[in-house]
């Protein structure tokens, strides 16, 4: 990297914040609501439309018979790229573009993009539109810094990471884009703090568990066989054996917080017996007993552990029951699972970016694994790209919540940063 080139990509930056600001709060003023997949066309329109004024060469992609793909909610994707002087890497910043809904308890309105003193309040400016703006001026001031920059640089604003990433990262995997023969370097700029470079994530299985049962009048309920005491006992064997049992596994893995770093189950929902009744409906429900009682969990696990010895752990607490309990009958039904994933602190993104942090905020990189899932493990196991880590603006507790809001001086610095690791991969004079 030149001498200078600190000094001048932190003045570029700066002298770009309202145009930061102006960018963040329009991409929050289009909503794009997860489910149902609002708005999606119009957001990569309008990036598409900016960055190819920029010189990139934009394409959208829309992920055809992806899970949630219809032709009233199709699933858009925008990908852009810009090439450099001369061959090199590819640096790829990927940013969902999705939403999660609203939900209650605000006090802003929720698609404003208010900005107030250093806060730009709107759901989705922590996650992660706040990011996705930082990753866009940081290649903008380094390309006006650059211009003789080698490689490629891409900007990638993707569909359904809230609801698994099938109709956005996935797909785009499946089709080659994140190829390491054309991708080399991948940051997400998920909000994760702007010290933190987040090396991976723990992972997931869900599984759906019914009980089955009789029905009969509820009147006389020893006719029949309630699927739902029978889930009673599952339940109870969850509490009882399961739990403890989990709570003993530990991780090396430096996951946050802390009480991630156990192996964890949620209950998800519950539901058992008759349906709900329609909104409005006055009437009493009939009185029968339930056939049918359904619970999806919700597991996360540790690198140590392999996904069949989790699994095994639920249907021998299932089996056990089947064995001691008359009339216990189950189902089980795997809905999703992914593996863990965690790239290595020497992968070439990962000491750029923590060369960049200790310039910027002069300081050590912490480096950490997100308890839960995002799109890096479509870059990996589908891609086939290990160097992609997760760093970007916000803090990951305003995620969701009502009220979240995105730091203008996070982003500027978190665009330093990512400015910086452009210079360090891609600049002539570090290559």
């Amino acid at each position: 990297m030149e001498p200078d080139l600190h000094p001048r990509l932190a003045a570029e930056i700066a002298a770009r914040r309202d145009d930061l600001i102006a960018l963040t709060q329009d991409l929050i003023r289009i909503p794009t609501l997860n489910p149902p997949g609002r708005h999606y066309r119009e957001i990569c329109d309008y990036l598409s439309d900016r960055l190819s004024a920029r010189g990139f060469v934009t394409a959208l992609v829309r992920a055809e018979g992806a899970p949630g793909d219809s032709e009233t909610w199709p699933r858009w994707n925008m990908v852009a790229r810009r090439e450099g002087s001369a061959p090199g890497d590819c640096v790829h910043f990927n940013s969902h573009h999705d939403v999660v809904e609203v939900g209650h308890g605000w006090t802003r309105e929720p698609f404003g993009g208010e900005l107030d003193g250093d806060r730009i309040y709107g759901r989705g400016a922590c996650d992660m539109k706040g990011g996705l703006a930082a990753s866009i001026i940081a290649a903008e001031a380094f390309i006006a810094t650059c211009p003789d920059f080698t490689g490629a640089i891409e900007i990638s604003a993707t569909a359904d990471e809230e609801s698994g990433g099938y109709g956005g990262v996935a797909y785009l995997a499946g089709q080659g884009w994140f190829d390491p023969d054309r991708v080399q370097h991948v940051i997400i700029p998920e909000p994760l703090h702007k010290d933190r470079i987040c090396l991976g994530h723990r992972g997931v299985w869900w599984a759906e568990v019914e009980t089955k049962g009789r029905i009969a009048h509820g009147s006389m309920p020893f006719l029949g066989d309630s699927a739902i005491r029978h889930m009673g006992a599952v339940l109870e064997e969850i509490e009882h054996r399961l739990y403890p049992h989990l709570s003993t596994k530990r991780t090396a893995m430096p996951v946050v917080p802390e009480g991630a770093r156990q192996s964890t189950l949620n209950i998800n929902s519950i539901h058992g017996g008759e349906a709900e009744a329609e909104p409005g409906f006055t009437g009493l429900p009939a009185p029968c007993v339930a056939d049918r009682c359904r619970i999806v969990l919700d597991r996360r696990f540790l690198i140590e552990e392999a996904l069949p010895e989790v699994k095994a752990e639920m249907t021998s607490l299932l089996d056990g029951l089947k064995s001691s309990r008359p009339g216990f009958d189950y189902t089980i039904r795997d809905l999703f699972e992914v593996q863990p994933t965690m790239t290595e602190r020497a992968a070439p993104v990962v000491r750029s970016t923590a060369a960049a942090i200790e310039k910027v905020l002069g300081q050590g990189a912490d480096f950490v694994v997100s308890p839960g899932t995002y799109d890096q493990k479509h870059i990996d196991r589908i891609g086939r790209l290990k160097n992609c880590i997760a760093y970007g603006p916000g803090l990951l507790h305003l995620a969701h919540q009502p009220d979240e809001w995105v730091g203008v001086q996070d982003m500027q610095d978190s665009a330093l940063v990512m400015a910086l690791v452009l210079a360090d991969l891609l600049a002539p004079a570090a290559r």
